[in-house]
């Protein structure tokens, strides 16, 4: 069973910069996909970023700009770097990954991070 780990999340003020960890303890070469989603209070989970099929990241329109997703091989880690930071962004942020075998697929999440950003 894979375990994704968040951390990096925190309080912090409007206009400043942090960056969530996922420590995987699969390879990353083994996944499929590796995403960051965010459910701000009261809403749904929405998608952040993605890496997919190793491709260049991609980003909803709504997240672009200030978000940047980040892989180190090494370290079996993804990195989300969040800039400019507003009460928006105040959100649990999660880490999300698949693996794709003989036909099925495997999904995985970690167990979410706290942001919160003081207006």
């Amino acid at each position: 069973q894979v375990q994704l780990v968040e951390s990096g999340g925190g309080l912090v003020q409007s206009g400043s910069s942090l960056r969530l960890s996922c420590a995987a303890s699969a390879s990353l070469h083994s996944f499929n996909a590796v995403r960051w989603y965010r459910q701000r209070p009261g809403k749904e989970r929405e998608l952040v970023a993605d890496f997919t099929d190793g491709r260049t990241p991609n980003y909803p329109e709504t997240m672009k700009g200030r978000f940047t997703i980040s892989r180190d091989y090494a370290k079996n880690t993804i990195y989300l770097q969040m800039s400019s930071l507003n009460s928006d962004d105040t959100a649990v942020y999660y880490c999300y990954a698949d693996q794709l075998f003989q036909g099925r697929q495997y999904e995985y999440w970690g167990q979410g991070t706290q942001v919160t950003v003081l207006s």
